[in-house]
């Protein structure tokens, strides 16, 4: 029986409802045949694909056992959960959702603080005061360890968050706070705030592969597949085509064009007939338009695109050169 080559998403939440409308843009349809209580699934159309629904720190576990080939999850998850994580898994691509930051936050009452260089200088000081030292309560363990030993911040020692970690210095079970957020308004809220330089880690969900899965040549074939249609999604969603006609353009337009408006022509230049096929970055479309029509365009029409399929696929060419390593 051949091993199925396994996808893990996230089981439940905003993270799954995106991971599958991500999926679902680049033409791969995510399924549960058995119903929405599974925690399998299928890939529409590949039979050898198994999808693992599972939580999002899960996934960063499996993926460091190699129990699964690819999975999308935070890259926080990733840095905090696998140690020498660049080594064992590649962060192929970031997907655009799932967006919030690691901090290092205050009580907003030290005005004092703003800084680590500040937080250094406090901590010193508490110790000495206190014979004890400070309290950072957290989830993420070892970012936290590895950015204050970046900052030569020494004087704490670590409280181990199992429910909500903002409000920590509340209660008193620790003085600061490690903790994940997207708009700063739970901080706020509890009376904290960011270091301005207190920002351990901008995460948001990426595509991740595992060096440790069983990567036969099956597999690798799947995962060529998989990423072609999101390189060829992730293609379409940078330009919009561009259609016109008249004999008066030439190379020299062209490149003006490309210069100008970063549009590249995928077919080459005008037929023998004057037509002319372009892609253009939508932010530059009426520019474009306007340069078309100025050089003697009569017409020019834009239109969508869900997928460009190019011979070369970035994000596979990154998995290979990964596994070679």
């Amino acid at each position: 029986m051949t091993t199925p080559f396994v996808l893990a998403v996230p089981s439940k939440g905003r993270l799954q409802q995106n991971a599958e409308a991500f999926f679902t843009r680049a033409g791969l349809s995510l399924a549960k045949p058995r119903g929405v209580r599974d925690y399998r699934g299928t890939m529409t159309g590949y039979d050898n694909v198994e999808i693992a629904y599972l939580s999002a720190s899960e996934i960063a576990s499996q993926l460091a056992s190699g129990a699964v080939h690819l999975g999308v999850t935070g890259e926080d998850l990733v840095r905090e959960n696998i140690a020498n994580a660049d080594k064992r898994v590649l962060l192929i691509d970031p997907l655009g959702f799932g967006h919030a930051n690691v901090v290092v936050a205050v009580p907003q009452a030290w005005i004092d603080v703003r800084t680590m260089a500040d937080l250094d200088d406090v901590t010193t000081g508490f110790r000495e005061q206190h014979n004890r030292r400070m309290r950072v309560a957290t989830k993420y363990i070892n970012l936290t360890r590895n950015f204050f030993a970046a900052h030569d911040v020494v004087d704490y020692r670590i409280v181990e968050s199992a429910g909500a970690t903002e409000g920590a210095p509340a209660t008193g079970t620790a003085e600061m706070i490690v903790d994940i957020t997207t708009t700063g308004a739970t901080l706020a809220a509890n009376g904290l705030k960011v270091l301005d330089d207190g920002v351990i880690l901008k995460s948001q969900a990426n595509l991740v592969a595992s060096r440790d899965a069983a990567w036969s040549e099956e597999a690798r074939e799947t995962a060529r597949i998989i990423l072609d249609h999101i390189a060829a999604r992730a293609r379409a969603n940078k330009y919009r085509e561009v259609r016109t006609r008249f004999k008066g353009c030439d190379a020299a337009m062209l490149a003006e064009a490309h210069d100008r408006y970063g549009v590249v022509a995928p077919f080459g230049g005008p037929t023998s007939s004057g037509m002319l096929t372009l892609h253009c970055p939508p932010a530059q479309l009426y520019a474009l338009g306007s340069f078309l029509r100025a050089n003697g365009a009569e017409t020019v029409s834009v239109a969508s695109l869900d997928y460009v399929l190019d011979r070369e696929n970035p994000l596979f060419a990154k998995l290979e050169a990964f596994l070679r390593r």
